[in-house]
C-alpha cells in the first residue's frame, strides 16, 4: 500500500478534452514533470492502453466503466458542471476523486435564468406575436403588469451560479431569498439565508418568491423536490424557472401546475427526458419559454476551467481538498 504522499504524487496524465493545441499545452506543463497523453476522445484503443498507468484523467464528459476500472486512476476531472452520471456509488466504493468546471459558465447561466425572468414578467411571447401582426397595444391589461422591481427571487442551490443570480437579482431590485444545503456565511447580495442543514424548509422560500431559479445539483436529495406539494404552495402569479437539471422538478405535476393556472409560468432550459418529446405538452403552453439546454458561451470560459484544473492539481499534490468533488451526497441512483 502506498503512502498518502506517493499517492498524491501524478506520474502520468491522460486527456481527452478538446482544446486548442495552446490550451493543451498550459495543461502539459501544470501537471509537469507527470508524463501527458493527449488523445482525441475517440481514440478507444489508445485510452485503453493510456489507462493502463494513468493517475489522473481529464475528460469532456463524464466517467465510465473504463475509467472505475483503471487500475492506478485517483483523480478523474470531467470538463462539464453537472456530473450526475459520474456520481455513482462506484466512484466512492473505490475512492476516486471527482471534479467538474462547476462555476465555469455561471455568469452566463445567472443571465440565462433572468432571460426567462424578464421574458416571462413582460409577456415577450405575446408582444412577439402582435409585433409579427403589426399590432400596436394589442395585449388587454398589459399596464396592470408588475416589473421585477421589488419582487422577491427565490434561489434553490447556491453554488456558482446561484451567487451570480442572487447579485443580478439585487441589480434589479429584487429582495433576495436563497437555500443551501450547508449553513455557512451570508452573502451581500441575499436578505435571507436558508440552509437545509440548519433545519431551514423550502417551504419558507416558496411562500415568499415571485420568480424562483433552480441553480441545484441533481442528486437523489433534489429528485422531484418541486412536485404537486410545492407547486400548489407557490404564489399563483409565481414564476419557476428550472436551470438545474430536468428532474429536480416532476414534470407531469409542472404540467398540471401550468395548465390548471396554480402558478403563472415556467421557464425551462432543461427537461426530463432530454431532449424533450415532440409529443410533449410543454412546446404548446403559453405560458412556458424551452431552451433546448445551451447558452451562450462567455469569451473564456476554457481558461476558467483550466485555471480550475491548475489550482486543483496544487491542491491535489498537497493533499488538500479539491474544488468541485463529488461527495457522497451527490450520489445520483434514479437513473
Amino acid at each position: 500500500m502506498p503512502s498518502p504522499s506517493e499517492e498524491r504524487e501524478i506520474r502520468s496524465v491522460l486527456a481527452t478534452v478538446l482544446y486548442q493545441p495552446h490550451e493543451i499545452d498550459l495543461l502539459r506543463a501544470a501537471f509537469a514533470p507527470a508524463e501527458f497523453v493527449h488523445l482525441h476522445p475517440g481514440d478507444a484503443e489508445g485510452i485503453a492502453e493510456a489507462l493502463e498507468h494513468a493517475d489522473v484523467a481529464v475528460l469532456p464528459i463524464d466517467l465510465d466503466d473504463r475509467f472505475l476500472k483503471a487500475p492506478k486512476l485517483r483523480w478523474v476531472h470531467c470538463d462539464h458542471s453537472g456530473l450526475t452520471r459520474s456520481a455513482r456509488p462506484e466512484v466512492f466504493e473505490k475512492g476516486l476523486i471527482v471534479t467538474g468546471s462547476a462555476g465555469r459558465s455561471a455568469p452566463a447561466l445567472a443571465q440565462h435564468g433572468f432571460f426567462f425572468a424578464l421574458a416571462l414578467t413582460f409577456d415577450a411571447r405575446r408582444l412577439l406575436e402582435k409585433q409579427a401582426e403589426h399590432v400596436w397595444r394589442g395585449i388587454p391589461d398589459y399596464h396592470h403588469r408588475l416589473a421585477l422591481w421589488g419582487k422577491t427571487l427565490g434561489i434553490v442551490g447556491f453554488g456558482h451560479t446561484g451567487r451570480e443570480m442572487a447579485e443580478l437579482g439585487r441589480a434589479f431590485g429584487m429582495r433576495v431569498v436563497a437555500l443551501r444545503r450547508q449553513a455557512g456565511r451570508t452573502h451581500p447580495a441575499v436578505d435571507l439565508m436558508l440552509a437545509t442543514d440548519a433545519g431551514d424548509s423550502l417551504d419558507t422560500l416558496i411562500a415568499e418568491a415571485d420568480v424562483i431559479m433552480l441553480a441545484a445539483p441533481l442528486s437523489d436529495e433534489t429528485y422531484h423536490l418541486f412536485s404537486t406539494e410545492q407547486f400548489a404552495s407557490m404564489k399563483d402569479d409565481a414564476y419557476i424557472i428550472n436551470m438545474a437539471r430536468g428532474p429536480v422538478i416532476d414534470q407531469d405535476a409542472l404540467i398540471d401546475a401550468l395548465r390548471t393556472g396554480q402558478i403563472a409560468g415556467a421557464g425551462l432550459d432543461v427537461t426530463d427526458p432530454e431532449p424533450l418529446p415532440a409529443e410533449s405538452p410543454l412546446w404548446d403552453l403559453p405560458n412556458v419559454i424551452i431552451t433546448p439546454h445551451m447558452t451562450p458561451m462567455l469569451p473564456d470560459r476554457t481558461q476558467r476551467s483550466i485555471d480550475m484544473i491548475v489550482e486543483n492539481i496544487g491542491r491535489y499534490r498537497r493533499g488538500e481538498p479539491l474544488l468541485n468533488a463529488l461527495g457522497p451526497r451527490d450520489i445520483f441512483t434514479r437513473r
